[in-house]
């Protein structure tokens, strides 16, 4: 008997360790993201001991509006840097909106499949929020 209680507590043990993983990994942001309008795709990775995206995919009028902008390439730049972890699925540091040319404070918070990316100017007075979907 005692040593079926050990079994079945032990298998009890690696199922909840294994959906301990599971959530935690859904709230890490790496992978794949795209803006609501489908128009810009960021993987976001380790870069040093920070996290950054970089952008993977534009739209050709995502392109024109950062050209526009001053942003000669948007395939290839960063628009989130220095991103550390700042509690549970929640991530801050900075945030470049190329179609205006600006970098300001950010964060990012993941829930599962999704993530509200906020910025802010005007010491933090002025913000705003989208959410964006993660791709892979």
């Amino acid at each position: 008997m005692n040593k079926l209680f050990s079994a079945a507590a032990a298998a009890l043990f690696a199922v909840a360790s294994f959906a301990g993983t599971a959530d935690a990994q859904t709230q890490q942001p790496t992978g794949v993201w795209r803006n609501p309008r489908n128009t810009v795709h960021v993987r976001i990775q380790p870069c040093g001991r920070a996290m950054c995206g970089t952008v993977v995919w534009a739209s050709a009028r995502a392109q024109q509006k950062a050209r526009e902008a001053g942003t000669r390439n948007l395939i290839g730049a960063q628009l989130f840097r220095q991103l550390q972890p700042q509690g549970t699925g929640t991530w801050g540091g900075r945030v470049f909106v190329p179609d205006r040319a600006r970098t300001v404070a950010g964060t990012l918070r993941v829930t599962g499949r999704s993530a509200i990316v906020s910025g802010c100017i005007v010491a933090g007075l002025v913000c705003r929020s989208q959410t964006w979907t993660r791709v892979s």
